[in-house]
């Protein structure tokens, strides 16, 4: 399926990979406690998820693209002006990213559930 400005499903994936794994590089690193590599491994699964809300949020409203979709040269744009997104319209992309289904699922236009209730959209980055 293929968003009508040519974000594929496969770069959403790849994007969202790339935020997690920095997220979790950061989480391992910094919040993971100490011990044997197991214990940091389970240690560091809530800090992931909290960073990668955090780091999703912020850069959405501030640059309109997490590290993730600048990477792979997408951006969120607002859905009815192409303009950058409103902060509110950030967090709850970012609130309904974190429920995953909601990013999961997809319209006949290609924008997923967290897209149409936030009112964004991924666009190609020039």
């Amino acid at each position: 399926m293929t968003h009508p400005e040519g974000v594929t499903l496969g770069r959403r994936f790849a994007a969202i990979s790339i935020d997690w794994l920095a997220s979790y590089i950061i989480a391992f690193a910094f919040f993971a406690g100490g011990g044997t590599f197991g214990e940091r491994v389970s240690g560091s699964r809530i800090p992931t998820s909290l960073i990668l809300i955090t780091e999703y949020a912020i850069l959405i409203s501030l640059t309109g693209a997490s590290f993730g979709h600048r990477l792979m040269r997408m951006k969120v744009v607002n859905f009815a002006d192409g303009g950058f997104p409103s902060p509110l319209q950030a967090l709850i992309r970012t609130i309904l990213m974190a429920l995953v289904i909601t990013a999961i699922t997809y319209d006949e236009d290609g924008r997923g559930l967290h897209e149409r209730l936030s009112q964004t959209k991924l666009a190609k980055q020039n």
